[in-house]
């Protein structure tokens, strides 16, 4: 079975002085769904780095939770190994698939910046462009409105907001919804996830 790595979010335990990775138990389920072996990502880039090293994996996914620090965000380790891995999948060659705060890393990865907006959260919204009617969760209050090359927008809302882009060259690919969070899992979703990452 081939295998797909995804980070996961930080969650500041104050009363045991931690900082801990987590993550959706939705998420492993999705990947699998998907046809891959899920393998968590810590946020300590030496360890991250090895992982991949050793496992060579035929996918990344960057996932939901955390704003980036730069936006308000308590999780600078967290922007740092993204950023490690978007570089890492740039390098070799390694599709990667950005939900929610993932594809916001993207967005700001490629030089392209993010706006609060409301009306986006815990709601449900239609889609217009390349998956025009496409029904989709919503659950973020950053986003972007305009980006350029190399990204390709496939996907907004009525309010302009863009909800998937793509750099096809290089097999980056973004969606602001949560795939995890569909019950059942939208079989869209998981052809999206199969055809980047084959």
């Amino acid at each position: 079975m081939k295998t797909v790595v995804y980070t996961q979010r930080v969650e500041i335990v104050k009363s045991y002085g931690e900082r801990r990775d987590c993550a959706d138990q939705n998420i492993p389920y999705f990947i699998q769904r998907c046809g891959y072996l899920p393998v968590p990502m810590p946020n300590i880039w030496d360890v991250t780095k090895e992982i991949l090293m050793s496992i060579k994996p035929s996918g990344i996914i960057l996932t939901g939770g955390n704003s980036l620090a730069k936006y308000g965000g308590d999780a600078p380790e967290r922007d740092d190994i993204e950023k490690k891995l978007l570089d890492f999948a740039l390098e070799n060659d390694i599709p990667l698939y950005g939900f929610c705060r993932g594809m916001q890393v993207i967005i700001d990865y490629f030089g392209f910046e993010l706006d609060e907006i409301e009306g986006h959260v815990a709601v449900r919204h239609k889609l217009l462009g390349e998956e025009e009617g496409v029904e989709v969760n919503s659950f973020h209050n950053q986003a972007c409105c305009a980006v350029k090359e190399p990204l390709e927008v496939l996907a907004y809302t009525e309010d302009g907001v863009i909800e998937e882009v793509l750099y096809k060259k290089k097999h980056i690919l973004g969606t602001m919804w949560h795939p995890e969070r569909e019950n059942p899992i939208s079989n869209g979703d998981i052809h999206r996830v199969r055809n980047l990452f084959g």
